[in-house]
């Protein structure tokens, strides 16, 4: 795992140099419910889901450091019926992306990418993000691997499932990556919520539909999508041995939402993405890659 050097933005976010993967990034196959879908190099060619942000814009990298961007990587992981990895892909990804080089000094790779469970992938990206881990259904090797990546000095963060049910379900996943830690409860002061957005609270974010219908109820307020245990959101954390944060658990949480449905309504935009998806999702890759 190589190390990762840090310049000083003038937005007073690091910013961060990891080296893209070599071959990654290439028209791929993968697995979804049971039959073959090609995944394209540019996500913004995937014919799928619901199309929000097939538009998004595309900009130049620098010259002098072609490799030395950091590239939003999304892992593709075995499931069982009900959940899947590609939850709000490809709009999700393309978005964040877009909105960390817009509103940081960052260097981003505008092709957000795809990386299995595969040492020689997961190298090359110090961040991971990983949606519906409430089915996930990995080896004991798999889980293995996924370990040695977040010890060796990666970053996974865990988003997009709600309730005791997923909860439960992602426990089995966990359990095998993780056998001798637990996780933490992360409290509202942590700094992970106040590294470059100063949040006065964890935030709690849904789809478009799930607010919308809470405004014409006539309440302002977010409602737990469906699962009656699912009202309180929970950023739970796990700790290497020498307490650099290496996994972050995001439950009762859909930032991925958020990012994705940024174009469905004006108001979701202003008082869900900007408020709330993007300032979390931003925090949360600046305290992963600067700790």
């Amino acid at each position: 795992m190589r190390f990762w050097k840090w310049l000083l933005p003038c937005l007073g976010l690091l910013a961060l140099r990891s080296s893209l993967s070599q071959g990654v990034i290439e028209n791929r196959r993968a697995t979804y419910r049971g039959r073959e879908v090609q995944f394209p190099k540019d996500a913004r060619q995937f014919k799928g889901w619901r199309h929000y942000g097939h538009n998004a814009p595309v900009w130049d990298l620098p010259a002098d450091l072609p490799k030395d961007v950091f590239t939003f990587a999304r892992l593709c992981y075995p499931f069982r019926r009900g959940g899947r990895w590609t939850a709000d892909y490809p709009e999700a990804d393309l978005n964040f992306s877009f909105r960390l080089h817009q509103l940081t000094s960052v260097q981003v790779n505008p092709f957000p990418v795809i990386i299995d469970i595969d040492p020689a992938q997961l190298r090359h990206h110090p961040f991971l993000y990983v949606s519906e881990p409430g089915h996930m259904d990995i080896t004991t090797e798999q889980a293995r691997i996924l370990r040695d990546y977040m010890l060796n000095g990666g970053f996974i963060m865990i988003d997009d499932f709600w309730g005791g049910d997923e909860w439960q379900g992602f426990q089995a996943a966990f359990k095998k990556i993780w056998p001798d830690r637990s996780y933490t409860e992360l409290k509202p002061d942590h700094p992970i919520f106040h590294s470059v957005y100063d949040l006065p609270s964890p935030p709690q974010i849904h789809s478009n539909v799930y607010c919308q219908e809470m405004n014409q109820h006539g309440s302002t307020a977010m409602r737990n999508e469906i699962r009656p245990d699912s009202a309180t959101p929970h950023f739970r954390a796990v700790f290497d041995d020498r307490g650099r944060m290496v996994m972050l658990i995001c439950l009762n949480n859909d930032l991925g939402d958020g990012w994705e449905q940024e174009q469905s309504d004006p108001w979701y935009f202003t008082h869900v993405s900007e408020k709330h998806a993007y300032p979390l999702g931003i925090n949360i890759v600046f305290y992963a890659l600067t700790h």
